[in-house]
């Protein structure tokens, strides 16, 4: 069966009702047997586990080709959690453009456990191996990255990983499984925030973290999900599913009409460079090619020829693109990254990460047009 098909039929809920749209379990609380000692609907409580918690979670393991999924209020929750089944004295390798919230976590709250890391090109696998410490314990990939759209080649840093003992977490959000799957090059766990292109109409909130085994690590994530709280409500489920049916239409638009965008405006001369895999022109194209089936995903990157404020004059003159933060959305965004990253942000002044949605794509090109000839 194909992914579309198995999304929209695949997965059930006990619904003695046969309702068409699985039914909302809203309920904090289940009953137990006339024993009064087991649950025999199998769930206890809400925060140990829910209906409509379980069913996403199989269709995001699903959809990864991974052993099991715990999900998480939030996609930083999820983060968190990764870094939680660390012990004081760990050290892991971070790329040197990862998105800049994972390394204020690390930074603000990990500091605080001892765990410390290394940020290293991971676009360059044969240099990885001189960054890893006696004392590395995990390898932290983004592909491609935020928001330069470097691309890793998962297979051959996982490869070192193993050499090393260390495992590897590939953040998969921006690609998503339609475009690539980490796990079956070699990736231990894949995480996602779900507020992306999984939810997809930017009116949900989550995160996710899929394994490759069940293991001790995932039985470790599983107590902290649990233990820890910070899990999705059974409406953010709920609602995720419903996104997730119609996840296979949308993905490939994103990525025709991000490709469409790029190829128009590496042409434009109001734009400096164009980051965007799915160009020759990008440094890793190759590997994005070998990597990413099917097409390059809807996130790029511009720099405008100028400065901040020839940037932010840009921003401004854009009609159908809001200016505002997330992505993977059916609605096209525009962000200034570095406003929004502050103090310490590497990004240059004069970049706009473009989120293209699924609207037509020549209304798209049009408004890039119109806003580059006024500026």
């Amino acid at each position: 069966m194909d992914l579309s098909t198995r999304l929209i039929h695949e997965f059930h809920l006990n619904n003695k009702e046969q309702a068409v749209i699985p039914p909302l379990f809203t309920s904090t609380t289940f009953e137990r047997g006339s024993d009064g000692i087991n649950f025999p609907g199998g769930f206890i409580y809400s925060r140990y586990d829910n209906p409509n918690r379980q069913l996403l979670e199989e269709k995001l393991a699903m959809m990864e080709e991974g052993a099991g999924c715990i999900s998480f209020a939030s996609g930083m929750a999820a983060v968190s959690a990764v870094f939680q089944t660390l012990k004081s004295g760990d050290h892991l390798l971070l790329a040197d453009d990862s998105y800049f919230a994972v390394r204020n976590l690390l930074d603000i709250l990990f500091s605080r456990f001892d765990i410390n890391y290394t940020l290293v090109d991971m676009t360059i696998p044969e240099k990885i191996s001189t960054y890893i410490q006696p004392n590395t314990r995990l390898i932290w990939i983004e592909t491609p990255s935020n928001p330069l759209l470097k691309i890793s080649d998962i297979e051959k840093i996982t490869q070192i990983a193993k050499a090393h003992q260390c495992i590897t977490v590939v953040d998969n959000t921006w690609p998503t499984p339609y475009f690539t799957q980490p796990l079956s090059l070699g990736a231990d766990i894949v995480i996602h925030s779900t507020t992306k292109y999984l939810g997809g109409h930017c009116d949900i909130v989550g995160g996710a973290l899929i394994v490759k085994d069940k293991d001790e690590r995932y039985q470790l994530l599983k107590d902290i999900q649990k233990l820890g709280g910070a899990v999705p409500s059974p409406y953010d489920c709920w609602m995720l599913c419903r996104s997730l049916s119609t996840f296979s239409a949308r993905m490939p638009i994103h990525a025709s009409n991000a490709m469409a965008l790029a190829i128009f405006l590496e042409q434009h001369p109001g734009i400096e460079k164009v980051l965007y895999p799915g160009l020759p022109s990008h440094p890793q194209h190759i590997i994005a090619t070998q990597q990413m089936k099917g097409g390059y995903g809807g996130m790029l990157s511009v720099l405008i020829k100028g400065n901040q404020s020839d940037a932010l004059r840009v921003l401004s003159k854009l009609r159908f693109f809001k200016h505002a933060t997330s992505l993977g959305g059916v609605e096209s965004l525009v962000e200034h990254r570095k406003s929004i990253e502050g103090a310490g942000s590497t990004t240059p002044e004069n970049l706009i990460r473009i989120s293209a949605g699924i609207e037509h794509s020549e209304d798209l090109i049009k408004d890039w047009q119109q806003a580059l000839n006024q500026s």
